[in-house]
């Protein structure tokens, strides 16, 4: 996620609160800011304060919108007004939220906006004798259910979406921790180590020297 927002304190609580979620958010704290990781990210939803410096959160929606990504936009702002949460949808937002809100209904919209995106992944995935629900948060491994964390799981959804190529380190960090993760951080090899323990056997993800981490469907019989 994407959370475009000007003040420190709620931006930081709120992609904190995020992460016990497991979803890995940004923050932007100005619309400059915003512009720049939108050019080098590829977020699944845009949180947006409307009222922030530089380009405002309605010039981000305007640049969303335009760039024909399909970029899901959630406003979030204390104007209240019908005619404010109008001119936001028609500026191209997909919800709003006003402040002050529940971190748990964010959550829920950020989930909801997900699955209708129009080019989201399959609901289910299914790999390697794995089944793996990112909706549900739920993985079974030939109709066994493994119990997984956040992490863990987060981790063997950007794998299993890369549908056999090699993920690297740098992108685990990147797409299931967030951009503030320390890259020199034994994190990612530690997480894969507990993943594989909790799959069980035979081995499923294969280290590629130098390179990475793949699904290995192997030979299933």
């Amino acid at each position: 996620m994407l959370i475009v927002e000007d003040e420190p304190f709620l931006a930081e609580a709120v992609r904190d609160g995020l992460r016990l979620a497991a979803i890995a958010a940004d923050i932007a704290g100005d619309g400059d800011t915003a512009l720049e990781l939108l050019g080098v990210n590829d977020y699944d939803v845009a949180v947006l304060d409307r009222d922030i410096p530089g380009p405002s959160g309605d010039e981000i929606a305007r640049h969303i919108v335009a760039s024909g990504s399909g970029l899901p936009i959630l406003m979030l702002t204390a104007a209240e007004r019908l005619d404010d949460k109008a001119s936001g949808f028609e500026l191209g937002a997909d919800d709003y939220l006003t402040k002050p809100f529940e971190l748990r209904e964010l959550v829920m919209r950020l989930r909801a906006l997900d699955r209708r995106r129009a080019r989201t992944r399959p609901p289910v995935r299914e790999v390697a004798g794995l089944r793996v629900d990112p909706f549900r948060r739920e993985v079974y491994r030939d109709g066994r259910y493994v119990a997984l964390t956040r992490k863990q799981f987060a981790v063997l959804e950007v794998l299993v979406a890369a549908e056999g190529g090699v993920v690297s380190a740098e992108e685990l960090l990147e797409r299931a921790w967030d951009e503030n993760a320390d890259p020199f951080t034994n994190a990612v090899r530690i997480t894969v180590s507990a993943l594989r323990k909790r799959l069980g056997e035979p081995q499923i993800i294969a280290t590629v020297p130098g390179a990475g981490y793949r699904i290995e469907a192997g030979d299933r019989g």
